[in-house]
């Protein structure tokens, strides 16, 4: 079956949904769901996580919405250019049970990232930065058990990718069991505007400022 094909069919085999529930939603539905939050797709840095995200074809539109506006703002600067193109793509995450998924989701949002780049020369660092993000934002696991999936299950880890300084990054990993449960903060009352308790995980591990075409190299 062609990828193109299996994008816009809704169901691969009857032994996937019945085994794990897979159906993909369609094109028309995604677009009018993301209508329903169209500002925070604009947002470059607003994340979005999936937690059966399939192929992809949720968080593929949120990267093309995004790239949009990055074009939109930063067309003219390549290099500001790249400095937000790999922002919007490192505020996308997903999870998935099946691997096949996992990987042909990796592969259409890295396609997505190619074809809507602007400029005639292109650094593969900044390929394999794309890659490398992705490999940490796309998760071969189970939502539910918060695991990961294959011959060892570890607990979910999710990078947090922060510019700072114009082209560096600072990442930080966490579980992703702590980023829906965490404890609350040992130190000060913090309220949010609503009046609630904030809660604030705590990294499992933080890295030193890298450059944006160097975090292939940071791990």
């Amino acid at each position: 079956m062609a990828e193109s094909e299996l994008i816009e069919k809704q169901v691969v085999s009857k032994k996937r949904v019945a085994d794990h529930g897979e159906v993909y939603t369609s094109k028309r539905i995604v677009n009018a769901m993301l209508d329903l939050v169209k500002q925070e797709t604009e947002i470059i840095a607003s994340r979005f996580l999936e937690p059966a995200c399939g192929t992809g074809n949720f968080l593929t539109e949120v990267l093309e919405r995004k790239l949009s506006v990055v074009e939109s703002r930063y067309g003219k600067s390549q290099l500001e250019y790249e400095r937000y193109a790999i922002l919007a793509v490192s505020s996308i995450y997903g999870i998935d049970i099946l691997e096949d998924n996992v990987i042909a989701c990796r592969r259409r949002l890295l396609d997505i990232f190619d074809s809507n780049y602007l400029f005639l020369f292109k650094d593969e660092s900044l390929v394999d930065a794309v890659k490398f993000i992705l490999e940490r934002n796309i998760i071969w696991g189970d939502a539910l058990s918060l695991k990961t999936v294959g011959e060892v299950q570890e607990p979910i880890i999710f990078s947090e990718w922060s510019p700072f300084n114009g082209s560096m990054i600072k990442r930080r990993d966490f579980k992703f069991e702590h980023l829906i449960s965490c404890a609350e903060f040992d130190g000060a009352n913090l309220f949010s505007d609503a009046g609630e308790k904030v809660l604030i995980p705590e990294p499992v591990k933080e890295y030193p400022l890298t450059h944006y075409l160097r975090l292939a190299d940071a791990e």
